[in-house]
């Protein structure tokens, strides 16, 4: 007994607490060397460290108790390997899931900050770094639909999907599409950081507008009128970037949106009056 240690003393050597030890010596994965005739106290050896480190290892791993205890009397390195495989499978899986989950949040987090920062009456000219987005495919019908029909078809590019989760924004490829039809986008976008498009890095003539998507009220007028007062020539392309949406209200009137036309040459120096 001199060389054993109670299930005390062997939870403090090891780190493992008491009632893990007895719930493992009950399911068959971890016993103790031994147990006292007269009291039925579980006894430890220093030498079961090593043995206890096959069952943190896999453990601290997710591989559930049942595979591990099945596992504890008879393995071999092919049987731990074809293991491992099939986990580290799963954890791919799992990590891009993670992936995709954290592009959400990061990407809404900044899209809540800045509207919240917003001052919605102001338009300015501000410098915006590129971003990348995920261009859905062009829809050119009735403006009522523009958003709706979309949204039930999502396509796949490649191996990726279409994921409404992003906050959505719109994109006019040149100043004359948005101005024809504002609140209905040439394409609308997810964005996506697995995207292929991308916002060129420049300058910007911003405004912002409340509304359901497409409405954008008075906001493109406001903004022609801004630059033909301060001589800024605005070209395209225009992105409308919905930083509050259904996400974060349940008003569709209350979401904001953030219009931002690309500052640049134009086919000529007039620029075209809102309708």
């Amino acid at each position: 007994m001199c060389d054993t240690l109670s299930i005390y003393e062997f939870s403090k050597l090891s780190g493992i607490e008491s009632s893990t030890l007895r719930y493992w010596d009950d399911l068959g994965i971890f016993s103790p060397i031994m147990r006292h005739p007269d009291n039925n106290y579980r006894y430890y050896s220093k030498t079961q460290l090593t043995a206890l480190n096959f069952v943190t290892t896999l453990s601290k791993l997710g591989i559930p108790l049942k595979i591990i205890a099945e596992l504890s009397l008879r393995r071999n390195p092919k049987d731990i390997l074809n293991l491992l495989e099939d986990f580290e499978y799963s954890l791919d899986a799992e990590m891009a899931d993670l992936m995709v989950r954290y592009s959400i949040i990061h990407t809404r987090i900044e899209n809540l900050c800045l509207g919240l920062m917003a001052n919605e009456a102001e338009i300015y000219v501000t410098m915006l770094s590129q971003r990348t987005m995920m261009l859905w495919p062009s829809y050119k019908g009735e403006q009522e639909q523009c958003i709706t029909t979309p949204l039930t078809h999502l396509p796949k590019f490649g191996e990726h999907t279409i994921n409404p989760s992003f906050p959505i924004a719109g994109y006019h490829s040149n100043l004359d599409s948005f101005i024809k039809r504002p609140g209905c986008p040439d394409n609308f976008m997810s964005v996506d950081p697995i995207g292929t498009h991308k916002r060129i890095a420049g300058e910007y003539l911003v405004g912002y507008a409340r509304g359901n998507y497409g409405e954008l009220g008075d906001l493109p007028e406001r903004m022609l009128d801004y630059a033909k007062a301060n001589s800024v020539n605005v070209a395209g392309p225009v992105y409308t970037y919905y930083l509050h949406d259904e996400i974060s209200t349940n008003d569709p009137t209350n979401y904001l949106v953030q219009c931002c036309m690309c500052i640049g040459k134009q086919n000529s120096n007039t620029i075209p009056q809102a309708k």
